[in-house]
């Protein structure tokens, strides 16, 4: 869909990425981080992946290599290490798809 008003076409593409909207790469996240959820809790993008969820690094270096595998991306180790919450691994992945 492309939309032709006051800049919006610029915003819709910059939310899209490889085909795949934000809230999907979102959605993906949380699809791989839901066994760890603890309590009521919701994971959003605030949630901070080693503090606020029951996961240890294997499980953590596990999901990013699924979520490599899933988006066809390599995460450096180097970026991986600064990765703390789910936003912050979003924009990761968007910005590596975004450089296929």
């Amino acid at each position: 869909m492309i939309v032709e008003t006051d800049g919006m076409t610029e915003t819709l593409e910059r939310t899209r990425v490889s085909g795949q909207s934000r809230a999907e790469v979102i959605r993906e996240i949380c699809r791989h981080l839901a066994p760890f959820q603890t309590g009521e809790r919701p994971i959003t993008g605030d949630t901070v992946i080693a503090k606020d969820l029951t996961i240890d690094s294997l499980a953590i270096m596990d999901m990013v290599m699924e979520l490599e595998d899933h988006f066809d991306i390599s995460i450096p180790m180097n970026v991986v290490a600064e990765i703390h919450t789910v936003d912050q691994l979003a924009d990761t992945i968007q910005k590596l798809c975004a450089r296929r």
